[in-house]
Order: structure tokens, then C-alpha cells, then sequence
């Protein structure tokens, strides 16, 4: 598992080392804003792949003394800190394209090389999302999801640098500007969306969708009378599941035993990667009055 997560995160890596040289230097060539811009931007992915790459050989080293429950946030981390070279690369890009629309200064040279970097750029990040893609759902990646997602909307940001080449090769050397502005749009909106995530998991929000699926699957066990104080947390792709059942006072604890190794066993088939804490108790008029006091 760790060798294929490295060797994806590591081809990450250097396609955006070439994709940064190639955009730098035919930006610079052109004088384009929409191809310096995504030069910027890849030169933030590659800053963004190489956190990855060095967050997912941490992330699975299992558990020990001073990290009892793994090193799985140091994906999540990584995650934020991508969000924030993001929203560093929209700062710029919206304030050089607001300053050449302003004073006009806006044409570009604009030749074959321009359309050729621009279409590798979009050949290779559809070739890289979907390997990211691929490997980060068989391991419950956080930190490869998010450079999936992150080199796909790279594909949308190149098609808007695309459009307004095609414009400015007719005259319309202002569209590479707006265009510029389109790439920050879409910026601005992954990061949102990568930082809302990384955010939840860094501060513990419960996952509601798995909380939803432990609770139908606790509902299913009839030797479960009730239950309660169930919290989930996440930390890159482990998850920690932790509830109280009420189970027949009558039951012997060799018997308590299997039916909590059954809950955890089934709890474990469904969500990969996770531990589970069961804490048993007799239903008894006792523990539902201080279950209701307590108001759990």
C-alpha cells in the first residue's frame, strides 16, 4: 500500500516539475498573463505534490508512544497548507490581471507554442487526477484526494487559459486577462472546498455520512437494546469509532464479549481502516436514568 501511494504521489511530483518549466518559459516568451499565471500555479503544485509526496510517507507509520493514534492528520495538514498556496496564487493572479485591464496593457504574442504547452498542460493533469484519483479511493487518502482534485480543476483553469489564447490571436488581447480572472475564480473555489475539509478533520468534526452508517448498522443488531454517546473522528484514512451499547443484563461476559467482537468486526468491513471502542452496559432502569439525566 505505502509503495504505490509514494510511487503515484512521486510521478505527481515531476510531471508538475515539467509542467512549471515548460509554462515559465513560453509565458515568458509570450508575455502571456493566463500562461504565467498557470506557471505560477503549477509552481504552487509542484510545492503542493512534494508536500504530498512527504505527507503519505508519514501518514501510515502506525501508531506510537508520543502519537497514540497514528500520524494519519499529517495528510489533512498537508491539505490545508496546499489550500493556503492556493489562495496565495489568487492574490496575485487577480491583482495582474486587474492592473493590465486597467491600464490596458494587455497584448500578448501569441504563437504555436502557446496552444502546445497549454494542451500538454491539459493532457497531463487529466493523466495525473485520474491516477491520484485511483489510488486515493482504494486507500482512503485524504491527502491524494486532495491533489486529485486539485490537478483536475488545473484541466478547467487550462481551458480558460486556452479560451482566451484563441481570443487574443483575433485581437483580443484583453480575454488572456479575463481569463487569468477565471483561473483565480476557479481557484478560489477548490480551495474553499479543500480547506472546509481539511479544517473539519483537523478540528474533529464528526463525518455525518458515517455516523448515519454506524447507526443503521448498530440498529440492525438486535442484541443491541440501545445505544448512545457514539463520536467518530477522523485522521487522514484512519477512523476512530467510540459508543456505548446496552446489551441483556442477563448475558454472560464471554457472551457480551462476542456480541462487541461482531459489532467491531462489522463496523471494521465497512469502513476501512477503523478502530472501534465498545463500551457495554446492562439495560437496566439504572443506566437509562443516568443516560437521561446526563442527557445523552
Amino acid at each position: 500500500m505505502q509503495k504505490e501511494k509514494k510511487q503515484v504521489a512521486l510521478s505527481s511530483v515531476f510531471a508538475a516539475i515539467f509542467l512549471t518549466g515548460f509554462k515559465l518559459i513560453i509565458g515568458i516568451i509570450t508575455g502571456s498573463l493566463g500562461i504565467l499565471s498557470e506557471a505560477l500555479h503549477s509552481g504552487l503544485d509542484l510545492f503542493a505534490a512534494l508536500i504530498t509526496y512527504f505527507s503519505v510517507r508519514v501518514s501510515d507509520k502506525p501508531a506510537d508512544i508520543q502519537h497514540n493514534f497514528g500520524h494519519g492528520k499529517v495528510e489533512n495538514f498537508s491539505a490545508l497548507i496546499e489550500t493556503l498556496l492556493l489562495l496565495i496564487t489568487c492574490v496575485w493572479i487577480v491583482y495582474e490581471a486587474s492592473s493590465r485591464l486597467i491600464t490596458g496593457s494587455t497584448h500578448i504574442e501569441v504563437n504555436s507554442w502557446s496552444y502546445i504547452v497549454v494542451a500538454s498542460s491539459i493532457t497531463i493533469d487529466f493523466w495525473r487526477s485520474r491516477a491520484l484519483f485511483r489510488v486515493a479511493k482504494k486507500y482512503n487518502s485524504h491527502a491524494l484526494e486532495a491533489d486529485a482534485v486539485h490537478f483536475s480543476t488545473d484541466i478547467w483553469s487550462s481551458s480558460v487559459v486556452l479560451f482566451g489564447l484563441i481570443c487574443a490571436n483575433f485581437g483580443f488581447f484583453f480575454a488572456d486577462s479575463v481569463a487569468a480572472l477565471g483561473v483565480a475564480v476557479i481557484v478560489l473555489f477548490i480551495s474553499f472546498r479543500l480547506g472546509k475539509k481539511s479544517i473539519d478533520v483537523l478540528l474533529d468534526t464528526a463525518p455525518q455520512e458515517k455516523i448515519d452508517l454506524v447507526k443503521l448498522m448498530l440498529s440492525e443488531f438486535k442484541e443491541v437494546k440501545h445505544f448512545h454517546s457514539l463520536k467518530i473522528r477522523t485522521a487522514g484514512a484512519d477512523t476512530f469509532v467510540k459508543v456505548n451499547v446496552h446489551l441483556d443484563p442477563d448475558l454472560s461476559l464471554r457472551q457480551v464479549h462476542e456480541i462487541c467482537d461482531k459489532i467491531e468486526t462489522e463496523i471494521g468491513a465497512r469502513i476501512e481502516r477503523s478502530e472501534v471502542y465498545i463500551h457495554a452496559e446492562p439495560q437496566e432502569m439504572q443506566h437509562i436514568q443516568t443516560e437521561k439525566i446526563d442527557g445523552l
